[in-house]
């Protein structure tokens, strides 16, 4: 193969099986990044969340549908900000844990349910959901559904705690993995909300990492490679920093580098068909 089957589909810049690793809050078996045409939450360009929850109930099992027929419509007269909390947060935990292609209406409802409750750690949590799965997703309408869901929770959480970097940092890696195919100003957008924060602190390695996958999304490889080496410096177990440094070398053309980091992250990672695949790639770039 000449490029390798595990690149990220649109992005080009983070390998697939990454998402194995740093897809925190889902099960990896629920992220995919291949096209799904073929699951109950294929989508178009144009995104419609009714329409994405209305297909993957059609895969439901006639008893998990009554359930969630019931959970959406258990809002009565009382307290109904405290039901509705109560229906989100129940129906967040179905998708999660019921239904193997239930990411999105989960990611959906968590973040209906942080918008809801508006607390700053419910916000963050939400924020972070869908920027994790945001990376790498290919699909362009679902992509930017993401992006605007991330954007709008990593603001509203903010304007609670808005000197907290870490939400600047989380607000402008949305504009970098939400942007459109050939929109360096959304990318660029990113990028300078996040160096607001690692130039005025060069020690915060979450900042330069998101630049260095910046730098790589914006065909900005030297810089990408600078940013990378200085996180697995700080951070030599960051298996995803050491595996886009790898590939930012390669897009340079300095094979023999992106070998030796290659073989680095070899040693950090434990799955078999992960190991082979790298060593599958490094044969086909040597």
């Amino acid at each position: 193969m000449k490029r390798p089957q595990f690149v990220l589909a649109g992005l080009g810049v983070v390998l697939l099986f990454l998402i194995y690793f740093f897809g925190q809050t889902i099960p990896p078996k629920r992220l995919k990044v291949a096209p799904r045409n073929d699951s109950a939450v294929a989508v178009n360009r144009t995104f419609g969340i009714d329409d994405v929850l209305n297909a993957a109930k059609s895969k439901l099992t006639p008893f998990q549908l009554s359930y969630v027929n019931a959970l959406e419509h258990s809002v009565i007269r009382g307290d109904v900000k405290k039901q509705r909390e109560d229906e989100y947060s129940r129906l967040a935990a179905f998708w999660r844990d019921s239904v193997r292609e239930g990411y999105v209406p989960y990611t959906y409802y968590m973040g209906e349910l942080a918008k809801l409750e508006n607390s700053e750690k419910r916000l963050t949590f939400a924020a972070q959901l869908f920027l994790d799965n945001l990376r790498g997703q290919d699909d362009a309408g679902l992509r930017a559904w993401m992006a605007g869901n991330a954007k709008t929770l990593f603001e509203r959480s903010l304007q609670m705690d808005p000197d907290n970097d870490s939400l600047k940092v989380g607000l402008g890696a949305s504009y970098i993995f939400g942007s459109s195919a050939g929109s360096p100003q959304e990318v660029m957008s990113g990028i300078q909300r996040i160096l607001e924060v690692a130039n005025r602190d060069s020690t915060n390695m979450y900042a330069q990492f998101m630049l260095g996958l910046g730098g790589e999304i914006s065909g900005q490889f030297d810089k990408a490679i600078a940013r990378l080496t200085t996180v697995v410096r700080h951070e030599p177990g960051n298996t995803e920093a050491i595996l886009t440094l790898a590939d930012a070398n390669e897009r340079v053309g300095n094979r023999k580098e992106a070998i030796r980091w290659y073989q680095k992250a070899k040693e950090l990672i434990s799955d078999p068909k992960m190991i082979n695949e790298i060593d599958q790639h490094m044969q086909s770039i040597q």
